[in-house]
């Protein structure tokens, strides 16, 4: 063989070699897709598109609506049947009450007893003091019980609530004599006298309140980032539905349910707003998404944290991703028992406020 021969099959041997190496970079830089087969055989192994109904939704099943402004409710992600636990029955969440623990309470009183459809129509367009919602119940005169106001009912009592604190900081002064202003305006309307406490004991009641409360408050998250090739919002949405994720309200959402119908999510998974905005889910590349846990908002009975290590766990298998902290370092065993002690702190903190976690007052106040 020629020395020219042998040069050119060399030659022929690294374009080839360098033609391989592009083509195995190209593929590795490539987001992973979800997988969405035309026609399944088996429907219980069918994964949802990207914005698809979740899968454990029965013909006929509605989501909850958006609160409008001013609503007795606060914004709440859709709850359905929860598949990572093992079939947890969905129980019902009962309505907000008002809490002299967490609400500054104005009593108003009535000359005549007043029909649920007056006291609706009078109430303030929108019930917010600046940062913080507010309340309104009646007395009924039928049950006796104090209950959010409705058409068809009479109530001989009416009180209203301003929350005295929430994670963005204690009710202040100006926020409550914008609360003390919309009442009083209402009482006149409806013929009622209001008797709002002392501004000054009520702010100092909020400090108190936020003082007690803000060292209890924690989201647990971690990031769980790939380990090699990138994946797109479909695939993780697809990932997620086998362990039991369902889309939030939220574009980049997904959410575990919560055993109560209406109640917060237990687990929340997102992936980055840019990512999930995306006009084709399919080719937005994603590295990392981030699995949290509300501490506040869940029960400790329901068990929330073992249900946050095993679809971290899962979710980290699936995705082929470690699990890392805050500091970018991998969650090891050792660190998953640290923070199962700190949580126990956290949940008997809350227990001697009077304010466990998923309670109704837990819930408004860490919100």
């Amino acid at each position: 063989m020629s020395l020219t021969t042998a040069l050119a099959l060399l030659g022929g041997v690294v374009l080839l070699a360098l033609l391989a190496h592009g083509l195995w970079s190209t593929r590795r830089a490539a987001a992973r897709k979800a997988v969405l087969p035309a026609a399944p055989q088996n429907e219980d192994r069918v994964e949802p598109a990207l914005g698809a109904a979740p899968p454990h939704r029965e013909a006929g099943d509605t989501l909850p609506e958006p609160p409008r402004e001013g609503s007795d409710h606060e914004a709440l992600e859709p709850t359905l049947e929860p598949g990572l636990g093992g079939g947890l029955r969905s129980v019902p969440w009962r309505a907000l009450r008002l809490d002299p623990l967490i609400d500054a309470i104005v009593p108003l009183m009535l000359e005549t007893p007043l029909t649920g459809e007056a006291a609706l129509a009078h109430l303030p367009p929108s019930r917010r003091a600046g940062s913080k919602p507010f309340y309104v119940e009646g007395l009924d005169t039928e049950t006796g019980t104090w209950e959010p106001l409705a058409p068809g009912r009479r109530y001989g009592e009416l009180q209203a609530g301003v929350q005295l604190a929430s994670r963005s900081g204690p009710l202040n002064e100006i926020e409550y004599s914008e609360f003390v202003q919309k009442v009083e305006a209402f009482a006149e309307t409806i013929g009622a006298r209001a008797e709002p406490p002392d501004m000054l004991e009520v702010a100092a009641r909020a400090r108190e309140l936020d003082a007690l409360t803000s060292p209890l408050d924690a989201t647990l998250t971690i990031t769980l980032r790939s380990n090699g090739i990138a994946w797109s919002v479909a695939y993780v949405q697809q990932v997620a539905a086998r362990a039991g994720f369902v889309p939030g309200a939220v574009p980049g959402r997904f959410v575990l349910p919560a055993v109560e119908e209406g109640a917060p999510p237990m687990l929340v998974l997102s992936v980055p707003a840019q990512a999930a905005l995306a006009e084709d889910p399919q080719a937005s590349a994603v590295r990392e998404c981030t699995l949290a846990l509300d501490v506040p908002q869940t029960p400790e009975s329901a068990e929330p944290f073992p249900a946050f290590y095993r679809a971290a766990t899962r979710l980290a298998e699936d995705l082929d991703a470690t699990a890392t902290d805050d500091q970018g370092q991998p969650v090891t065993l050792r660190a998953y028992d640290a923070i199962g002690r700190e949580l126990e702190t956290l949940y008997r903190g809350l227990d001697k406020l009077d304010l466990a976690a998923g309670s109704a007052a837990a819930r408004r106040l860490f919100s």
